[in-house]
């Protein structure tokens, strides 16, 4: 498998590409907005065909860039199947693998971030969206968030998965990009070791985060598989601008 992590500054977002060798067939998983001339680029300078895009979950800090993907490169749209989006190709389940050329994709249903997030094991590895990050998790106080559930998932799903499973997150804001599975079950200061749910709700009932700046234009935008409002205001323009600076994974 062809394999490349890319980072978008704006919204610290990691975007995969993922490549079959065989058939030049590629996906990206989680595109954003500023940076799709970027990862198109990445995915031609391969010698690759983009057929598909995979959102982990709809998004609330960016602005997904499926829709302009699928413009530009003629990629497919998969979106979690609970979402029932209108701009849906394909519609991911748990328990369906997505296939791209030799590449097998297999979504896991992983809710507590958002009530329909997905992640997605390929091969050795784990893409985790929000709901594990590396030393943390996503927060679980908007958008259908539930600590029970993302316990739920973490511990009962992804920490069932083999230790040395890669395991790659869709932000980190310090530099970190890779764990695994083994680490963070060790490790994870808010779900690994013996953390029981009572301290994990608990914790998460208590963080005292923001709101976050771009959530009530990212979440119709997302919801329409990736649509900046014309009404963006100046501060927020960043999230829809082409990128400044492409640094690469």
């Amino acid at each position: 498998m062809i394999f490349q992590q890319l980072f978008e500054p704006v919204s610290s977002t990691f975007t995969y590409l993922l490549g079959c060798q065989e058939t030049g067939e590629a996906v990206l998983v989680d595109p954003v907005m500023p940076a799709w001339q970027r990862d198109l680029k990445a995915v031609n300078t391969l010698g690759l065909r983009l057929v598909m895009t995979i959102d982990t979950h709809i998004h609330a800090d960016h602005i997904t860039a499926a829709s302009v993907l699928k413009r530009e490169a003629g990629s497919r749209i998969a979106i979690p199947e609970p979402d029932a989006l209108p701009c849906t190709d394909v519609p991911m389940r748990e328990g369906v693998p997505l296939q791209v050329g030799g590449v097998r994709i297999d979504p896991m249903h992983t809710p507590g971030h958002t009530d329909n997030h997905f992640a997605l094991v390929a091969g050795d590895r784990v893409f985790t969206g929000d709901a594990l990050l590396i030393d943390g998790c996503g927060r679980t106080d908007f958008q259908s968030g539930d600590a029970r559930a993302l316990y739920d998932s973490v511990r009962g799903k992804l920490f069932s998965l083999p230790g040395e499973t890669l395991v790659y997150p869709a932000h980190d804001y310090n530099g970190r990009r890779v764990s695994s599975i083994a680490q963070e079950k060790q490790r994870n200061p808010r779900l690994g070791g013996d953390r029981t749910v009572e301290e994990f709700v608990e914790l998460m009932d208590n963080l005292g985060l923001p709101y976050p700046k771009f959530i009530d234009y990212a979440v119709p935008g997302n919801r329409r598989c990736g649509e900046c409002p014309p009404d963006l205001p100046a501060h927020l323009r960043e999230y829809c601008e082409e990128m400044a600076q492409s640094p690469q994974g």
